[in-house]
């Protein structure tokens, strides 16, 4: 989810790096959104019927000041203050543009509606805390609480996907949110999620093999293990039992991310357990994720609005002035595939040995290729004791790694959604890595063979040359296990 909620594991160093710098990048995204968000609040004046935009400021958690609009339903007066609503995004920057489009529905249906910019202190790519936005979202309530259009205990949350994860574990920790409403939510942890979410949009493409484990269970495993996929073990069914609150949980038929028919159940069953006995689990026919529409089965992205979005929705809400729903549950939605548990790495697996197996076929590869450039530039013969194949294992071996793990960094930060094209069930960026990676095993195999024909000219090598084709060869001999984990030699 960009959604997420990373987000996201077998990842060696190359790969873990560039998430961090990327992190350090996509930080800086909520800034952007947050000026996009007040120069599209300061423009024109709403027209008739529209809701009334307001700028707003206030104190989050850790006295981080968060920036927002609040909406406010044509016609509200202070005189009939009427429900109000918190909206809380996904996962991702989560700039209060993304969010003002469904907001503005929820304020023409009668519901004054706050959003807010994401905080960009604490909150990345690879770092998060649900507790920190949850105290976020009830600095947002305590403010909604006080508009003089609002009636102070009529003032609910909304979450989507990540945003409902934050939502409910708000709502146990105040008795100021009169209700709770998701879209999306996520009944099982991060990780989990993620890498069946990976799986269904990989599969959607055409993919199967060994890139599908590779991506949604060895990079998943990998990253949350070092520390790289925020909240990767959060998990939400503790939170859902303690909500007391009058609670509307919906999914769209189409999502193809929150493992809907998995989430809407283990939901249920916690509100249960806790006694929370005024619920409505609600399934929306043809919309995804986030009750959005759709034009590729749930498996795209368009920001287009069914014209009946929040009807439903603001009914229920205004209806919690008189009375409170009794529970109820519409069927989930259908998933074709459940999702998978993700096993702890055994130790050789663990990130370290993953770094350093990594970091000794980079060395082993790259630096006999680099080694061999800056020769050629000074115009230096090849030393004759020197196989040739090496050369080419040097090329290709280093294509190979930093090719497979560029790629599934690729496949990450887009959530799988563009494999690119597929032939015989696997991409062809995959199969290009593939086919590279097993010419740079026999390429390595023709030097160690060639090196051991002429020993006694390598003898008389100097130490240099004899210590590169030595971490050659050591590459080549770790590139073997480390590209079958990956699923390089794999079909």
């Amino acid at each position: 989810m960009r959604t997420g909620p990373v987000r996201p594991a077998r990842t060696g160093p190359a790969l873990l790096l560039v998430t961090a710098l990327l992190a350090a990048l996509l930080g800086l995204l909520p800034g952007v959104g947050a000026e996009a968000a007040a120069a599209e609040a300061a423009g024109d004046a709403p027209a008739a019927g529209d809701p009334a935009p307001n700028p707003v400021d206030f104190t989050g958690a850790g006295g981080t000041v968060l920036h927002g609009l609040v909406l406010a339903a044509p016609g509200a007066k202070a005189s009939t203050p009427g429900p109000g609503l918190v909206m809380l995004p996904g996962a991702g920057p989560g700039p209060l543009a993304e969010l003002r489009a469904a907001a503005e529905s929820y304020a023409r249906h009668g519901v004054t509606v706050l959003v807010f910019d994401k905080r960009t202190d604490g909150y990345s790519t690879t770092h998060r805390d649900y507790g920190q936005l949850a105290d976020d979202a009830l600095a947002a309530v305590r403010l909604l609480r006080t508009r003089p259009e609002v009636a102070p205990d009529r003032v609910g949350l909304w979450g989507l996907s990540e945003g409902a994860w934050v939502a409910s574990l708000a709502a146990t920790r105040t008795t100021e949110a009169a209700y709770l409403v998701t879209v999306g939510a996520v009944g099982l942890t991060p990780a989990r999620q993620q890498a069946w979410a990976y799986r269904g949009y990989l599969r959607h493409a055409g993919v199967s093999g060994s890139l599908v484990t590779a991506l949604s269970d060895t990079s998943v495993r990998l990253l949350s293990a070092a520390g790289l996929f925020p909240e990767a073990d959060y998990d939400p069914v503790p939170v859902w039992e303690r909500v007391r609150q009058p609670v509307l949980a919906e999914w769209g038929t189409l999502d193809r991310e929150a493992a809907p028919e998995e989430s809407a159940t283990i939901i249920r069953r916690a509100l249960d357990r806790g006694g929370n006995t005024h619920y409505t689990l609600r399934t929306v026919p043809d919309v995804r994720h986030n009750l959005h529409l759709t034009r590729d089965d749930g498996y795209d992205r368009p920001d287009q609005l069914p014209a009946d979005y929040a009807g439903t929705e603001s009914a229920w809400i205004q209806r919690l002035a008189t009375d409170l729903p009794a529970a109820s549950a519409d069927p989930a939605p259908h998933q074709d595939t459940r999702s998978l548990a993700l096993d702890p790495l055994p130790w050789y697996e663990s990130t370290w040995f993953e770094v350093v197996a990594t970091l000794l076929c980079l060395t082993g590869f790259a630096g006999y290729a680099l080694s061999g450039a800056v020769r050629r530039l000074r115009r230096r013969p090849r030393p004759a004791a020197l196989p040739r194949a090496a050369r080419w294992a040097a090329l290709a071996g280093t294509a190979a790694l930093l090719g497979a793990l560029g790629y599934l960094l690729f496949l990450m930060l887009t959530a799988a959604m563009f494999p690119g094209p597929v032939l015989f069930g696997r991409p062809v960026v995959w199969l290009a890595v593939q086919l590279l990676a097993l010419f740079a095993l026999g390429a390595a195999a023709v030097a160690a063979a060639g090196a051991r024909r002429e020993r006694a000219a390598l003898a008389a090598a100097s130490l240099a040359d004899r210590a590169r084709l030595g971490a050659l060869l050591l590459a080549g001999l770790v590139f073997l296990p480390w590209a079958l984990s990956w699923g390089l030699l794999l079909p």
